[in-house]
């Protein structure tokens, strides 16, 4: 199984208040340093985003987590972080 490293930032969302502070960083990441992400342009990024959400549940398998039933904030922040560079 593989192992998440510690201390990642969306998985410390829990709220949607959370939620709105991780997606202001990741807009903040975006402009500091939008040219290294993977998905930089909106097409792109949405596309990755949608990609993501499809195959979740095998990320969740592959991390030997239960992946949530009805979704949650810790979901939606990790397929925004992922979306910036799953392909």
């Amino acid at each position: 199984m593989l192992q998440l490293p510690p201390g990642r930032p969306e998985d410390e969302v829990t709220s949607r208040e959370e939620l709105v502070a991780f997606i202001a960083r990741l807009r903040d990441d975006f402009v500091e340093r939008g040219e290294q992400w993977e998905n930089a342009t909106l097409d792109r990024f949405l596309d990755a985003l949608t990609a993501w959400i499809d195959s979740s549940p095998s990320w969740y398998r592959n991390f030997d987590q239960e992946m949530p039933l009805n979704g949650d904030w810790t979901l939606f922040a990790r397929a925004l972080s992922a979306a910036v560079v799953y392909e």
